[in-house]
């Protein structure tokens, strides 16, 4: 009788072990579960290069080259380029801010990790050639510049220069264009033109046509609106990528830790803007698979008749989005 209660008391010593050796290794599956799932959602920090690294060869005179056309581009290219007179008279730098090195200033963090890449408004695998090409025919509203020429090779190594700390597949913090909370009605352009009169109208201008600098090569303020401003197609002709660039920067002197406007002045200020007159540019071609189009693309035509013209623009966007729980997101150009 001693030797089977014996054997039970040590068959429930076995299983209350056993039990508890479970239990340890679920918390730690549990905790390491977790902790993968933190760190996925943590960001990396975007280590911009130092500038003080590049020596005198020849590709870092390229990188340097490629910083100062990307800086001061109209002084290359502008009405009175030094080399060709394909844009309208805006730098790069009036929309990639600090030569593309601005947190939230719709940097170049990217450019290097993320191409080539398959776009879904060109319904094709682009290049940073493209890209350069791009930003010249649609926010510069101009002409490509030739993609052999030694200025397209200077773009391409200072965009690949200054994203090469950024490993594939990630997303550093501050990248590209913050998305901002959807408002629940449609962006106000009334409400806008407010916020452009009392915040935005001393550097942009009365007519939205900028500060030009002294000697007329440049723009110290660039124009949002009018001949000389950013054509229909350009993606910052997006409410959602104009507002977020918006509520990040403007006006001078903010950023995404000191800002100057709320969201929903943000977004309602977007709205007045690109309700204004912009150059036009053919984007019949844009989006070819329509059900790839943004929720906020202002064009149709689309892949189905749920949504308007006039919401695609606007807003609300929360239903369209919701819609289609998957819109492509695109880098600004």
């Amino acid at each position: 009788m001693l030797r089977k209660s014996n054997n039970f008391i040590v068959i429930i010593i076995i299983t209350i072990t056993a039990i508890g050796i479970s239990a340890c290794l679920h918390e730690e599956k549990d905790a390491a579960v977790e902790q993968a799932s933190t760190a996925k959602h943590i960001q990396p920090k975007w280590i911009i290069p130092d500038s003080s690294e590049l020596t005198g060869n020849d590709n870092d005179q390229l990188i340097k080259y490629g910083r100062a056309l990307v800086v001061n581009t109209a002084d290359y290219f502008g009405p009175k380029g030094s080399i060709a007179h394909v844009s309208n008279g805006m730098n790069c730098q009036n929309c990639h801010l600090n030569a593309g090195t601005k947190l939230f200033g719709n940097n170049f963090s990217l450019a290097a990790s993320s191409y080539p890449r398959y776009k879904e408004r060109s319904g094709a695998m682009e290049t940073l050639v493209k890209k350069v090409e791009d930003c010249f025919e649609r926010s510069m509203n101009g002409q490509e510049i030739d993609s052999n020429s030694r200025e397209m090779k200077a773009f391409v190594a200072y965009l690949e220069w200054i994203g090469k700390n950024v490993r594939k597949g990630t997303k550093p913090e501050g990248s590209g264009i913050e998305e901002l909370a959807f408002l629940d009605r449609p962006a106000d352009t009334v409400r806008g033109r407010a916020v452009f009169v009392s915040k935005c109208e001393r550097c942009h201008g009365k007519y939205g046509q900028g500060t030009i600098n002294p000697g007329g090569r440049d723009y110290a303020y660039p124009p949002v609106w009018g001949e000389h401003s950013y054509n229909i197609g350009a993606s910052i002709y997006r409410l959602s990528k104009f507002a977020g660039f918006i509520k990040n920067n403007m006006p001078f002197g903010s950023d995404h830790k000191h800002e100057q406007l709320t969201t929903e002045q943000a977004w309602d200020v977007a709205a007045f803007v690109n309700s204004r007159q912009h150059p036009y540019k053919n984007v019949t071609s844009d989006y070819p698979q329509l059900s790839s189009k943004p929720y906020d693309d202002p064009f149709g035509p689309y892949s189905d008749k749920l949504f308007s013209e006039n919401q695609r623009k606007y807003g609300p966007f929360a239903p369209i989005k919701n819609h289609y729980p998957s819109p492509p997101v695109e880098a600004a150009k």
